[in-house]
């Protein structure tokens, strides 16, 4: 297929190469500057880290953005797909049917159209952004039920979806199905062929692709400020670039800056090996990371020592940094599916924690927390009443999440270092020290500080934190109380130095200090002694 977003035309009627040659060039810089501005996820300034809100319904995600997310400093929530779905409940409601697009309808378990826009403005209001899982490439596949969270129905066998619509002529071939060898050798069969009999969508039809932005572009009006391209390596890169250079800019009533690009980030699995290359993308805007989770999810399990990760970032084969979304683990991988593996979750809490702490204390990438609800059968939909309703997360007096919630993003390791990672900003790594095994720590510039002990033995070091001197709350052992520490206690001498123990048993394997959060305790000592030289008293 002709990547048609590279098409152009005038170039066959110019005679001089140097014309064609400046045309290229400007070409090249437009569609750069595109690119640029779909990676721009404009959250409000300070914040840096999504969290993605798998199942939650949209006035549980309003409340927890005006209760937890906007004032814990959070950016942004990636959400569930909003529009409509087939309902399969010949399967208890399992989570991938969420995956099977009936129309572009806002209606889903999560919610109808005015909660939908109820809670974008509320989140937006307090400064966390929205991200929409967007289904674009496909629709249903073939079922007994044919029933739609909106009420919608299909005839599967003639392609066709009035509530659309879309009939048989937007799809392709309904001869072809992925196989697995195809992703080795094929790039047109899986871009062109149906994923586990999902009726793949033609995204070169101009209907196809007005259907899409207009439903895309619906979302924008309503104070979106992004989307997750879900299955983004089986549409050809063309046809994706046609869709985004039609979508609106944010809506500058929610707060966005006049001309702001939605940000865009594509769904697409390489792990090398493959016929598709995630480079494909990265010219178009933004690419989700899966080796980024998939090898710290290695080392902090053991299978390669801390020490290595001095170089973290593209010379593990990464993306460069301004192109990846980069998570530990997703709803996919979690589960076992996609890029699979050993993935690290909450189910292996201290060094899931651990992958966590390293994600936000390092400025690679844009980073996405995953929150979960419980499971053991990897099919298992959210947790849901005899009628099939998502039952809400219930809030513990100790903050955490009940009714079979898990909620990572409340556990305080993980939402403190939120705030490290904001409070850090755009300082780089600095100071690398490491036991040459797996006790690790570096700092972020003079802002904050952070130590791993992934060791059988204590880590008991003198080290230098490039802090100011002062007393230090470990933001990963408690929090700051008033003028005191719940947790641990960090005394940072006046050179920068000081005394950082994890020992092998405790509870977590991390060490956190940042600016900001001193305990007063050391600074009303000193004031004491100067007021007392003063007077002549001598302070034990």
């Amino acid at each position: 297929m002709v990547d048609k977003g590279l098409v152009n035309p005038y170039l066959i009627w110019d005679p001089s190469s140097s014309v064609k040659t400046m045309i290229r060039f400007i070409l090249l810089l437009a569609a750069a500057g595109l690119a640029v501005a779909f990676k721009n996820p404009h959250y409000v300034s300070g914040r840096t880290t999504m969290v993605h809100l798998f199942e939650w319904k949209w006035n549980d995600i309003a409340a927890e953005c005006e209760r937890f997310l906007g004032p814990r400093g959070f950016a942004g929530v990636q959400i569930s797909p909003p529009n409509e779905n087939l309902v399969i409940r010949s399967r208890n409601r399992p989570w991938w049917e969420r995956y099977q697009p009936m129309s572009y309808r806002l209606v889903t378990r999560s919610g109808n159209e005015q909660q939908f826009a109820n809670m974008v403005r509320r989140c937006n209001n307090v400064g966390v952004r929205i991200y929409v899982d967007a289904i674009i490439n496909h629709m249903t596949g073939t079922w007994n039920e044919n029933v739609g969270t909106g009420g919608s129905t299909a005839n599967f066998g003639n392609w066709h979806y009035p509530a659309v619509p879309f009939g048989r002529n937007d799809f392709n071939s309904p001869q072809c199905v992925i196989s697995g060898n195809d992703y080795r050798c094929c790039p047109d069969r899986v871009r062109n062929c149906e994923l586990s009999g999902l009726k793949d969508l033609n995204q070169g039809s101009t209907h196809v692709r007005n259907m899409i932005v207009n439903y895309m572009n619906h979302l924008i009006n309503l104070g979106v400020a992004g989307f997750r391209i879900d299955a983004a390596k089986h549409m050809w890169p063309g046809d994706l670039r046609a869709i985004y250079n039609r979508l609106n800019n944010l809506n500058r009533n929610h707060g966005f800056p006049s001309g702001a690009r939605p940000y865009i980030y594509q769904e697409v699995i390489d792990l090398g090996g493959e016929a598709i290359s995630r480079n494909e993308y990265t010219p178009l805007a933004a690419v989700t990371e899966f080796r980024f989770g998939m090898e710290l999810s290695r080392a902090f399990q053991g299978g390669n020592q801390l020490r290595w990760l001095s170089n973290w970032g593209p010379n593990w084969g990464l993306l460069a940094s301004g192109d990846a979304l980069t998570f530990i683990d997703n709803h996919d991988n979690q589960r076992g599916h996609g890029a699979g593996g050993n993935i690290l979750t909450y189910k292996n809490a201290k060094r899931y924690k651990g992958a966590i702490a390293f994600m936000l204390a390092h400025p690679y990438g844009k980073p996405q927390l995953m929150s979960s609800f419980d499971f053991r059968d990897t099919e298992a939909g959210p947790p849901q009443d005899r009628n099939g309703n998502i039952i809400s997360p219930s809030i513990n007096s100790d903050g955490s999440c009940g009714n079979g919630w898990i909620c990572e993003h409340r556990w305080r390791q993980i939402y403190q270092m939120v705030a490290f990672r904001n409070v850090a900003g755009n300082t780089g790594v600095s100071n690398w020290w490491d036991n040459g095994s797996n006790q690790i720590a570096f700092c972020r510039g003079q802002q904050a500080y952070i130590a791993f002990n992934n060791d059988n033995w204590d880590l008991n070091q003198d080290l230098n934190t490039c802090l100011p001197a002062g007393n230090y709350c470990d933001v990963i052992s408690g929090v700051k109380s008033g003028n005191r520490c719940t947790g641990k206690t960090i005394t940072v001498n006046n050179n920068g130095r000081a005394r950082i123990t994890i020992r092998s048993n405790e509870y977590d394997m991390i060490l956190a200090i940042h600016r900001g959060n001193e305990s007063l305790l050391f600074w009303s000592k000193e004031k004491a002694i100067r007021e007392a030289v003063i007077e002549n008293v001598v302070i034990n």
